[in-house]
């Protein structure tokens, strides 16, 4: 390998690493969320508590949560619906079974856009952050820890 092919392949590491460490919410992830997922869990859905007790019927209206604000997309991350996020949006890669989560497939119009999503949240997240754990162990999810929450970045 020559020093120039070198040197090329070294700055397109660096390039695609800052790349990855610049992704923030209101320049990479609030437009994905608003062409995705905002029709269903946008600013007219209801809040967290008030989805849960009547969850049967939003979800047959097919209306989510509400997550249009970076506050409230966040708090199902971190807490108080730990992980909720990555459980649902996982392409099947980090389970047993290999399912997708019930909402990846609304990620984009097809598994390249999907795909590229993802990649975008997960940056988002930060490296080694993207854990389908919850605050409290159920079943065969695990609950997070510490150090699992000290990865998540979320740039505003």
């Amino acid at each position: 390998m020559t020093p120039k092919l070198i040197i090329l392949m070294l700055a397109a590491f660096v390039s695609c690493s800052s790349l990855a460490a610049d992704v923030t919410y209101t320049k990479d992830i609030e437009p994905i969320f608003k062409e995705w997922c905002g029709e269903c869990h946008g600013a007219q859905s209801p809040d967290l508590e008030t989805f849960k007790k009547n969850e049967k019927q939003f979800i047959k209206e097919k209306t989510g949560p509400r997550m249009s604000t970076y506050d409230e997309l966040i708090a199902y991350i971190g807490w108080p619906d730990t992980g909720a996020v990555m459980r649902r949006l996982d392409d099947g890669k980090s389970v047993k079974d290999g399912k997708p989560g019930n909402m990846y497939r609304h990620l984009g119009s097809d598994e390249t856009e999907r795909q590229k999503n993802l990649a975008t949240f997960k940056n988002w997240l930060g490296a080694g952050a993207w854990n389908l754990n919850r605050w409290t162990a159920r079943g065969d999810v695990p609950a997070i820890t510490k150090d699992q929450l000290d990865k998540l970045q979320l740039k505003y």
